[in-house]
């Protein structure tokens, strides 16, 4: 079976390459980048399900073809065989054949890097433990003494105003401070680092100038462990008994600072806007009778941090979701489309309580090895705001509130509240 046709659409040469949008021409295929996109994101999921079922052909930036796995189902299947979908992008055609550029965005995102996230069997297991390792000796070093610290600092900063953004003011800032502390970096370059993750994901023009900046701290970090060793995230990977060469801690530290800083904030925001526009989640929490982690579940379901995931790439021709997946063609995983399959959630409003099976932590052998990480964060955040600000209410209406969307992500604009000004 053929890649799906979009309708009385032109040949181009993007059908003789035999890419996954074969005989559509750009304008007769979605694209997950740009204001169309941006508009609602949910809705261009639905329509494309209707249409082509659990796989449809899409663009990414720069009018590059992949498939967007839809399905519940699908994701996992991808997700849980690397020998049929494998996260090594050297094999990927359009990159071998020269159509996507070296400068492209996407190469941020789903480019081959000397980390565990590119690999596969024995190369990834050797640099997975490196990282898990690492992020474990950490994890038990006072992550929600970080937290609070820099929550208590945020707070502080327009504790007397009785207004702020908690977006801008607290979630977008929060974890990458955290993250100074885990690092081992100074607190100073943690606004920087924080806009230039952001960035990365975003993707445009500026993407690769702000991966470039965020090499460039990064390197320097890593030459001062060696020579002044802590009880960091850093000294772990240069340390490891894997035996790191210099391009893979580098290369891992940049994957864990992005990964981590970008999903952990974005889902902070989104945990926010639950509880401040849902009253009885609020009330739940500051009475202690709705655990915090009940409410971070059913935001993973729902707004996921990362709608899409790159990327996975064909090892040979195979059926996925009805349609003829060809050798090399690049995947994208729909996290937020897949969590919300009617197959497996026929009614999206229903309670989820105490079910993890969602997708945003990914799956198979490249899982989040952050979770607990992240998860502390967050709860130590909800946590010291709704304790330190009384009276606490959205300053808007739910539906006055706005999102942005990228390839990967869908953002929180802002989240504008009130409370009972205090002098801290």
């Amino acid at each position: 079976m053929n890649a799906p046709n979009p309708p009385d659409a032109p040949a181009t040469e993007a059908a003789a390459s035999g890419c996954p949008v074969a005989h559509g021409g750009p304008d007769s295929v979605t694209r997950l980048y740009g204001e169309g996109a941006a508009s609602d994101p949910y809705a261009i999921y639905a329509r494309l399900r209707e249409r082509y079922g659990a796989l449809a052909p899409v663009l990414l930036e720069g009018d590059v073809p992949a498939w967007l796995v839809l399905g519940y189902r699908e994701n996992r299947r991808v997700l849980e065989n690397p020998r049929q979908f494998t996260r090594d992008s050297r094999i990927w055609r359009n990159w071998k054949e020269g159509r996507v550029e070296e400068t492209s965005p996407l190469i941020q995102m789903v480019g081959w890097r000397p980390d565990c996230v590119s690999q596969e069997g024995e190369p990834h297991r050797r640099l997975r433990a490196a990282v898990t390792d690492s992020i474990q000796a950490v994890a038990g070093r006072g992550i929600r003494r970080h937290v609070t610290h820099f929550a208590t600092k945020q707070i502080d900063a327009f504790a007397s105003d009785g207004h702020a953004d908690l977006v801008s003011q607290y979630a977008e800032y929060l974890p990458m401070l955290v993250l100074t502390r885990v690092f081992g970096l100074a607190e100073s370059e943690g606004r920087q680092l924080a806009v230039s993750c952001a960035q990365v994901i975003k993707g445009g023009e500026e993407a690769l100038a702000h991966n470039d900046r965020i090499m460039k701290i990064l390197g320097e970090l890593a030459e001062r462990k060696r020579d002044e060793p802590g009880a960091d995230f850093t000294t772990g990977l240069l340390e490891h008994p894997a035996d790191l060469d210099d391009s893979e801690v580098l290369s891992h530290l940049r994957l864990v600072l992005i990964a981590a800083h970008t999903t952990t904030s974005n889902l902070l925001a989104r945990v926010l806007q639950l509880v401040l526009t849902h009253p009885s989640h609020l009330a739940g929490l500051v009475s202690g009778q709705l655990n915090i982690s009940a409410v971070v579940e059913e935001v993973m379901w729902n707004k996921p941090p990362l709608a899409v995931l790159p990327g996975r790439f064909a090892t040979a021709d195979v059926e996925l979701g009805g349609h003829q997946v060809k050798a090399g063609d690049l995947l994208v995983l729909g996290l937020a489309a897949g969590n919300r399959d009617p197959g497996v959630r026929p009614d999206a409003t229903a309670a989820l309580h105490g079910n993890k099976a969602h997708l945003a932590f990914s799956g198979g052998s490249h899982e989040c090895p952050g979770q607990g990480v992240g998860q502390a964060i967050i709860e130590t955040a909800v946590d010291v705001l709704l304790h330190r600000l009384h009276g606490l209410r959205l300053a808007v209406t739910p539906e006055e509130l706005t999102a942005t969307a990228s390839s990967w992500e869908i953002r929180l604009d802002r989240l504008p509240v009130e409370f009972t000004p205090h002098h801290p």
